[in-house]
């Protein structure tokens, strides 16, 4: 049995969506405020404390109609919506074989349900209407009344509550309740095109469930994002303890792990009786208690490569006598140096000395193995009547790459599943399900798990005047469909460079190393404000960038592609057989020649056309399109300029971007000095040479250009930065994607939404 996917409405800014999970690790990704952290409290929430729930959990853009419940009662109308139409709901979809199905009978929608998809739904509403409206009327009563009473000539206060979310927001816990029904799988549909749920609509008959239908399926944990402040959330612990939530230090959940799992009153060991009678031996004994039994945990951090080289070791010193070793904060101390010769003593330090990464890795560890060993070896404090131990394991970590460097994120992200499944109850064992759900902003953590994997959370502008953004989540193991190719180009790409297209607001895809160094130089210091944005620069050449459509489409980004025009002339020749073709050979740009562009991004992504007189001649408005209301684009590719000699008003076209350079700063070009290239390219521009003379020579001396290593020159020629100008068309580019991002954070800030992600 394992959880399948959820549909989540009117949660923050999830007004309707749809979260697929994989069989074992799920990675929520997407850029900052997209609505990853609401997801993880809103399973929290659902299968945990259903009393958290605060007014502003709910949608922001279902206030309205919230306070015009309000005003119904106030006018002694009728309102037009439910409040279960307007607050929290979730679907939980669970897979369930046949085999078990004897756990889930008191969820099963009819008797004719055999196996597969069951669903629950969760539903918020308001547990006495008929209170909430008699409390909601008396309280306006009473700030009408003493508005009126406010003397004449003076500001008159606005005396709360004003509205019914006004009264709601310090008082909603006290009205709530959660409602659960059966589901139809039959009446489960896919997703809309927009990535917006369509949760069923339930017939009006349905009868409730009893309430928490999951309290015996699944146990939920959690380490929230905060450094070293890491908490148990699935609610009441059996053991009416307060779980291993808020625990800063180390030692503290170590000694956690000690109270549930080792420290067995009825399983003393020899060491522990003598630890007990003396204060010496209780130090050594003690100690070698506490090694003993924390050696398989620790065995579990070496296969981390903690404590990895050069780092200091963790060493149980107790500094105290007897059984309170372990409530003293000094009990877990990292072992700094080994004595040099017999009888040197050990120097320790305490924990509190590592470094922040240091500690927070193995904190996190830590607390995996407690989850696990909590989830399947309850503690000995726990009653025999206690209930049967949960099938699925649901493990939620946000941002696990806090002050961890990138190659031990990697580490993480790979390991971390097989601590929660290393357990003799577990392993390949098919009886109980771990999933983890990891959150993350990471293109580290990303890089390293499948497509199948990634849950990508997109945001979407507001659709009508008022309304809040959204987001949907999209689930990236079917981005490409049956397009194997494309999908096995993407994913080898990604996984070969990084995956920061993830986390982005915007991405701009270059045509090689050239442009890949020279572009953020022309953002930082000609474009400030874009400069601040967070872009993804790929370098992604003019054959494959258009294999990325899809994967753009999904994501929704707003994309700058910097493209090359690539002349080329159709030319007939004889093959070694005799027969007779035509081939695109490369040649200087030209119009009326019948020329064509061998480019693929203009072939097949925009402006779609492959003829150089309809490219160069494309109006300014023809080099942007927004894509089926998916995506905006803007394709930049080189036009003509002016002939940068003057000569007779002539102009030149460029046919790649170091052409373009040239052009663009010619006049200080000469004063560019380092490899072969820039040598032979300051030579040509001193020769005088004008129009198609220079474009000749430039054409060729370029076709075995050493092009990396001139765009280096040009970065470090210039004691000013903006001394170097880039070409117009990549100007045109950069400009359109500063002014779109721009309007996109400025319609953002003035929705004023407050709804986190």
């Amino acid at each position: 049995m394992r959880l399948e996917f959820i549909e989540l409405r009117n949660y923050r800014k999830l007004k309707s969506t749809r979260i697929d999970f994989d069989e074992k690790r799920t990675l929520f990704v997407g850029a900052n405020n997209s609505g990853k952290t609401s997801a993880m409290l809103a399973l929290r929430t659902f299968l945990g404390d259903t009393k958290k729930l605060t007014l502003r959990d709910v949608s922001i853009a279902n206030w309205a109609a919230l306070d015009l419940i309000g005003e119904a009662w106030e006018a002694d109308g009728e309102p037009a919506n439910t409040f279960a139409e307007l607050l929290p709901s979730l679907d939980l979809w669970l897979d369930v074989p046949a085999s078990e199905i004897h756990h889930v009978v008191h969820i099963i929608p009819t008797i004719d349900w055999a196996s597969g998809l069951l669903g629950v739904r969760l539903q918020y509403d308001i547990d006495n209407e008929d209170q909430l409206k008699e409390h909601y009327l008396e309280a306006r009563n009473k700030a009408q009344i003493r508005n009126k009473k406010a003397e004449d000539g003076r500001p008159k206060p606005q005396i709360r509550p004003e509205s019914l979310t006004d009264f709601l927001d310090g008082a909603f816990r006290k009205y709530l309740t959660v409602n659960c029904f059966p589901l139809d799988p039959v009446k489960n549909k896919t997703p809309k095109p927009t990535g917006a749920a369509r949760p069923q609509l339930l017939p009006e008959d349905t009868l409730p469930l009893d309430d928490r239908p999951f309290a015996n399926l699944i146990k939920v944990d959690e380490i929230p994002a905060s450094p070293l402040e890491q908490s148990d959330s699935s609610g009441d612990t059996s053991d009416g303890s307060a779980g291993p939530r808020l625990r800063r230090r180390l030692s503290d959940q170590v000694r956690s792990y000690y109270d549930r799992h080792l420290d067995n009153a009825d399983d003393l060991s020899p060491d522990d009786i003598a630890a007990l009678g003396s204060i010496y031996d209780a130090e050594q004994a003690f100690d070698g208690r506490l090694k003993s039994g924390f050696e398989g945990a620790l065995d579990e951090l070496a296969e981390l490569n903690v404590p990895g080289v050069h780092n200091p070791s963790i060493a149980f010193n107790t500094q105290l006598r007897g059984e309170e070793g372990l409530k003293h904060g000094t009990a877990i101390q990292y072992q700094v140096s080994n004595p040099a010769s017999s009888g040197d003593p050990v120097r320790h330090l305490p924990e509190s000395y590592a470094g922040l990464g240091y500690q927070r890795l193995i904190s996190m560890i830590f607390l995996l193995m407690q989850f696990r060993q909590d989830w399947t070896s309850p503690p000995a404090t726990i009653s025999i009547n206690a209930a049967p131990t949960p099938l699925i394991h649901l493990v939620l970590i946000e941002e696990p790459e806090a002050h961890l460097h990138a190659q031990v994120q990697q580490v993480f992200i790979n390991k971390a599943y097989d601590v929660l499944r290393n357990h003799p109850r577990l392993g390949n064992k098919t009886d109980l399900t771990t999933q983890m759900i990891v959150s993350t902003h990471s293109s580290h953590v990303a890089h390293e798990v499948d497509f199948a994997n990634l849950r990508y959370f997109r945001r979407h502008p507001s659709d009508t005047p008022g309304s809040a953004p959204t987001t949907t989540v999209a689930n990236l193991s079917n981005v490409f469909g049956e397009d194997e190719e494309t999908e096995r180009f993407v994913k080898r790409y990604l996984k070969s460079t990084d995956c920061d297209l993830f986390f982005a607001d915007g991405a701009i895809f270059v045509e090689g190393q050239a442009e890949r160094i020279l572009v953020p130089h022309f953002i930082r210091h000609h474009f400030p404000s874009l400069w601040r944005r967070y872009t993804s620069l790929i370098d992604l050449g003019g054959a494959h960038a258009h294999r990325l459509e899809p994967l753009v489409r999904t994501l929704g980004l707003t994309v700058l592609v910097i493209s090359d025009l690539d002349a080329a002339q159709p030319t007939q020749i004889t093959k070694s057989d005799g027969v007779k073709t035509k081939v695109n050979r490369a040649a200087k740009p030209s119009v009326g020649n019948g020329q064509v562009t061998s480019n693929a991004v203009l072939k097949k992504w925009h402006p779609k056309k492959t003829k150089i007189d309809e490219l160069v001649s494309l109006p300014a408005d023809g080099h942007e399109v927004r894509v089926e209301e998916a995506y905006d684009l803007f394709v930049a590719f080189q036009k003509a300029v002016p002939d940068p000699t003057g000569a007779n008003n002539a102009s030149l076209i460029p046919r790649t971007f170091e052409d373009a350079i040239v052009y663009a700063n010619f006049e200080n070009i000469t004063c560019v000095t380092g490899g072969s290239t820039t040598t032979k390219i300051a030579k040509l521009v001193e020769t005088g040479l004008t129009g198609e003379g220079l474009e000749a020579e430039l054409f060729e001396l370029l076709r075995s250009a050493e092009k990396a290593s001139f765009a280096l020159d040009c970065l470090l020629a210039f004691d000013n930065p903006e001394t170097l100008q880039p070409p117009p068309y990549i100007s045109s580019g950069l400009a359109w994607l500063d002014a779109k991002l721009a309007s996109e954070t400025n319609t953002v800030l003035k929705k004023n939404e407050v709804q986190g992600g």
